[in-house]
């Protein structure tokens, strides 16, 4: 049979993305009733820090990543706006550009406008596939407004998690600095027994 006064179950909060809140610790005496439980608490908390360092470093990493793609996203994308507007306005007169071969080698080519009806997209693992020029257009949008959000995402996480490691770095301090004042009242309180014998 059911407890009447079972607990209600633990809620951890947390970020939009899943990344809990570090507990806040206003009365230190509250948290930890006695000095047994100190050692368990500081390895705790050193974990819980561990793991919001690790979740910094990955979610760092990401960010580089995104802010390096964002610059050839927006390069495509601006090439396919320019290559549509160009058929559009004068399809007549071919388009001269050079094109990369390999890193310090580049070829001319010639490009007629009215010609162009799809452009090759590097999708990434050496893919590379066809679009026409209008859906190219809109995958590009939907790919840098996803990049671009992600990397905001990225930068609001890295934000939260250096707020939650300073939480947990002042939670141990404080922790730690509330076990020292116990033992120091402990050594008084046994100096001043021993004198009463």
């Amino acid at each position: 049979m059911a407890d009447s006064k079972s607990k209600a179950p633990i809620t951890t909060q947390s970020n939009p993305r899943g990344i809990p809140v570090a507990p806040f610790i206003d009365n230190v005496s509250d948290y930890v009733s006695s000095r047994a439980e100190v050692e368990p608490t500081l390895r705790n908390f050193q974990e819980m820090i561990s793991k919001y360092q690790f979740m910094e470093v990955n979610t760092q990493r990401r960010g580089q990543g995104l802010a390096e793609k964002i610059p050839d996203i927006k390069k495509t994308l601006e090439m396919v706006l320019f290559l549509t507007l160009r058929k559009e306005s004068n399809p007549d007169s071919d388009l001269q550009t050079n094109f990369e071969l390999n890193d310090t080698l580049y070829a001319r080519a010639s490009i007629s406008p009215a010609d162009t009806e799809e452009v090759y997209l590097w999708l990434g693992a050496n893919v590379m596939l066809a679009y026409p020029l209008n859906e190219a257009e809109t995958m590009l949008s939907d790919k840098l407004s996803a990049a671009e959000s992600s990397l905001a995402h990225c930068e609001e996480d890295l934000e939260f998690l250096r707020e939650q490691i300073t939480t947990l770095e002042v939670a141990t301090a404080r922790v730690y600095n509330w076990d020292v004042v116990q033992r120091r009242k402990e050594k008084a309180d046994g100096k001043i027994d021993e004198e009463k014998k």
